[in-house]
This record gives structure tokens, sequence and C-alpha cells, in this order.
């Protein structure tokens, strides 16, 4: 019964603090006329749908669990004085990273408007590479707290807003505006983590805006395929 008055809780509080649910309810409220039970009603059921959603992607992703440290890799981490707290470490942060950047990659090639800012950016082949760069580096762990903490982390999240709200059947001027504030946000994230590469592959650069593009540039001289990190070993 405690369970079920939790999950209730729960239900109401996310259905205030959530943008999407709040948007739901003006516009069933103001445009649709229902009165305001049957609006709070109506955005908590949806509210309710989301935390189901939210919930089973939890549940998909903590599925996809770290697997077992070879004997190679252990003996590479180790060749670099880490100890056994630290090697644990390191993988599980390196692991939920994997996971966030799967989550991303998969955002920006979902809308026409992501994948353009995507590709303006090269976020996903730089981040791909910053991450590839850390694992052969685990000692610099530290110098990536920002990438990996709140950049990654963040832009994954703004993502997910961006095509909850986007996917909304309903829209009107206030969720357009929304979603081209987001999209401005999203890019400036983007930006920040072309800079986290910068920071990471260099001590010191005189200019920062024009290593950027030179960074960019220099991973768009690939073979144009965006390299994989599912198979990464960790």
């Amino acid at each position: 019964m405690k369970k079920n008055i939790k999950n209730l809780g729960d239900i109401f509080y996310y259905t205030l603090t959530s943008l999407s649910t709040i948007l739901i309810f003006v516009i069933v409220r103001f445009v649709f006329n229902f009165d305001l039970f049957l609006s709070l009603i109506i955005s908590m059921a949806i509210g309710a749908f989301f935390i189901y959603k939210q919930s089973v992607n939890e549940d998909s992703m903590s599925s996809k669990k770290l697997n077992r440290l070879s004997p190679e890799k252990e003996a590479f981490y180790k060749s670099k004085g880490m100890s056994k707290e630290e090697i644990q470490f390191f993988r599980e942060t390196m692991h939920t990273a994997k996971l966030k950047l799967l989550s991303l990659e998969k955002n920006l090639h979902s809308v026409s408007k992501l994948e353009a800012i995507e590709k303006r950016n090269n976020t996903i082949q730089l981040s791909k590479s910053l991450f590839k760069s850390i694992t052969e580096e685990p000692n610099r762990l530290h110098e990536v707290d920002k990438f990996l903490y709140v950049h990654l982390p963040s832009l994954t999240d703004l993502t997910d807003k961006y095509l909850e709200i986007s996917q909304h059947e309903v829209k009107n001027k206030s969720t357009f505006d929304i979603l081209d504030e987001s999209a401005s946000t999203i890019d400036e994230m983007c930006q920040l983590i072309a800079e986290d590469y910068v920071l990471f592959k260099s001590d010191d650069f005189e200019d920062m805006a024009i290593e950027v593009e030179l960074a960019k540039k220099a991973i768009e001289r690939d073979n144009g395929h965006t390299q994989s990190i599912e198979s990464e070993e960790l």
C-alpha cells in the first residue's frame, strides 16, 4: 500500500515538475477547455506513462552489464600502476560513459534537426575518439571530468527531452520555441565536447577556436565512417 502511495506521489511530483507534462496540462486545460480536475488527471496519466517508459529504458541499460576483465586488459591496467580499486572505478566509469554515448548517438540521428547539429560539430566522431583515447591512457581519467560527468550526460539528457517534446502530436508556438531553445543549447553542448577533445589532446593551445576546427577536420580526414565503441574492451 505504501509503495502504491509512493508511486502515486512520484507521478504527481513528475507531473508538476516535468516541462512536457506541464505543457500537456496547459494544452488540455486552455486549448481544449477541459476542466481543471480532468486536465490534471490526463497530465498525470501521461506522466505515469513517461515514468514507466523511463523505467523500462533504465532497466534495459542496466541489463548491459560490464564484461569480465580479461587477463590481457588487467595486465595493461597494472602496467599503468593502477590498483585493483582504481581499475574497477575506471571500468565502471567508462562503461557508464559508453552507454551514454551510444544513447546520444541514437538520439542525434533520430531527427533531422539534431542530425544537422551533430554533423556541424562532428560530435559523435569526436566523442568516440576521445573515449578511445581515454581507454588507452587510463591514468588521465581525471583530465576528462567535465566530459564524463557533465557534458556527455547533460547532452544525452537534453537530446532525450528534445525528442520527447518533438514527438508530441499537438504543438503550439510555445512548443516550437522550447524546441528551438533546446536545439541551441544542444549545439552549445556539442561545442563544449569538441573543446573537451582538444583539451585532452594538447596541454597548450594558443587559439582554442582554431584548434577545435582543426581537430574536427583531422577527424573528417579519416575514412568517413563513424568508429565503433560497442566492442571496446574495458
